[in-house]
């Protein structure tokens, strides 16, 4: 079983972790664009140009199915890329947990690129799936770009911005973006203090990796023998993963769990 992802940067290394913990067998093909990255501020026509490239790259290792891991993309490529590669390969999205979280009760705040924020797209997933919960939307600048260097200054700076923009008596926060899952402990910390109410997290990784499993008609085997391997392509090239990899757990749970492999 053979499971492509795509991003502009390393935002679909939550939902890459997501698949290796539900299956661990997989062999994982991780395929992103970082002489593009960030592809929030680009237009529709370059954010699909961009993806279709990342996900033909992907596709010459004959996956099984491909997992659009980016918000920015799902909203912009997926029928670009479903066009040209369904049926023949199953081809899963990525949209923020509103339904969930807003199922829940509010009020909740959606965290989400300054691009997405105040979008048509996620307004419209407002009014269908907030269930009538206070929802507000909070623009998280430099957070994603934050992320993608790993460095540990500029990712709490962007999380205490955005936090500092969020309402105190949100009861969640919706992770409207990838690269936002890789430092979810660190944005609850900074929303609610420690000894202030708890704060519940909903982010997209689970769900779309259990989807992809369900396209395939594959079921989750957490304690499969871990021989999944990993392949890293970097603007279409096979390429060793890059330091900020390793900086995010999900990213050594990915290393530790398969060889790397070259293509």
């Amino acid at each position: 079983m053979k499971i492509a992802l795509v991003d502009s940067g390393i935002g679909l290394l939550a939902a890459a972790a997501a698949v290796r913990r539900a299956r661990p067998d997989a062999d994982l093909v991780l395929s992103s664009d970082p002489d593009g990255m960030p592809w929030g501020p680009r237009t529709a026509d370059d954010i699909a140009a961009r993806a279709l490239a990342c996900a033909r790259a992907a596709v010459e290792s004959e996956p099984d199915a491909l997992i659009v891991a980016c918000n920015t993309a799902s909203v912009h490529a997926l029928s670009a890329l479903r066009a040209e590669l369904e049926p023949d390969l199953p081809v899963i999205g990525t949209v923020p947990a509103i339904k969930p979280a807003a199922a829940a009760g509010g009020p909740v705040a959606v965290w989400a690129t300054p691009a997405t924020t105040g979008s048509p797209y996620q307004r419209r997933l407002i009014a269908e799936y907030g269930n009538g919960a206070v929802i507000v939307e909070v623009p998280c600048h430099g957070l994603a770009d934050a992320v993608e260097s790993g460095e540990e200054t500029a990712v709490a700076a962007a999380v205490a911005a955005a936090a500092a923009l969020t309402p105190p008596d949100v009861r969640a926060v919706v992770l409207g973006c990838t690269h936002y899952e890789l430092v979810a402990e660190r944005i609850r910390a900074a929303v609610r203090p420690s000894g202030a109410p708890a704060l519940d997290l909903y982010g997209s990784a689970t769900a779309v990796a259990g989807q992809a499993l369900r396209r395939i008609g594959a079921e989750p085997d957490p304690g499969a023998t871990p021989t999944g391997g990993l392949t890293v392509l970097l603007g279409g090239r096979p390429a060793e993963p890059t330091a900020a990899v390793r900086a995010y757990a999900e990213g050594r749970l990915l290393l530790a769990g398969g060889a790397v492999r070259a293509g």
